[in-house]
């Protein structure tokens, strides 16, 4: 009997209204934009073509990342399931504020360390890491052959830092992962070896038109 591998994609949402907005997004619960939705029809539409399908679907509770995945789920025909786990890094109060009145209340140090918080009611970079990391974990016990995670650019970087062995350093230094509309990261994990292969790394879509 040969190798069992489990294949976990990561996909982070389409286009959301913070996004247009230009303010800090975090746990702000922001909605998908017309162009968002569009994107993730076209992702889905594209795996369809392609035989690309999972047996399990998990997604953020934030309702950017939630309706990406029903999104997926309605094209692909699957069951879908949400977690709290995968919802993006906790940027406290600067969550909806936009850059210049952010910097304002809350001047960025010229250096933090990963157990501090951006802001009194955030999460620290290692709060992130050990919370992704749990959530993986879960996603591994399972042992389901395919699974898709559907979540955040802050959240999925850290998830594949956690894969990678990089743990935090503290302002956001070291290595990251950039993940735009609808961009995913298709990895395959060996139990058996305790290893992870990185089979496809998309940036994500442009924007397109309605």
């Amino acid at each position: 009997m040969g190798r069992v591998l489990y294949s976990v994609t990561f996909l982070r949402h389409g286009r959301s209204c913070a996004d247009d907005e230009g303010v800090y997004e975090g746990r702000y619960d922001s909605p998908l934009t017309a162009v968002g939705e569009a994107q993730a029809y076209r992702r889905a539409r594209e795996w369809k073509e392609c035989g690309v399908t999972f047996d399990r679907v998990i997604a953020s509770t934030l309702q950017r990342a939630r309706r990406t995945a029903e999104i997926v789920c309605e094209v692909l025909n699957l069951p879908l399931e949400t977690s709290e786990a995968w919802m993006e890094i906790n940027s406290g109060k600067l969550a909806g504020m936009n850059p210049q009145e952010a910097e304002r209340i809350y001047p960025r140090p010229a250096f933090r360390n990963p157990y501090e918080t951006i802001t009194p009611t955030g999460e620290s970079e290692w709060q992130v890491f050990i919370r992704v990391a749990q959530a993986l974990e879960e996603v591994i016990r399972q042992r389901v052959p395919r699974t898709l995670v559907v979540a955040h650019g802050g959240s999925l970087s850290m998830t594949l830092r956690v894969i990678c062995g990089v743990t935090p350093w503290g302002n956001s230094q070291g290595v990251a992962f950039h993940l735009g509309d609808l961009g995913f990261a298709r990895t395959a994990y060996d139990p058996q070896t305790n290893v992870w292969h990185f089979l496809e790394l998309h940036p994500g879509l442009q924007e397109i038109e309605q």
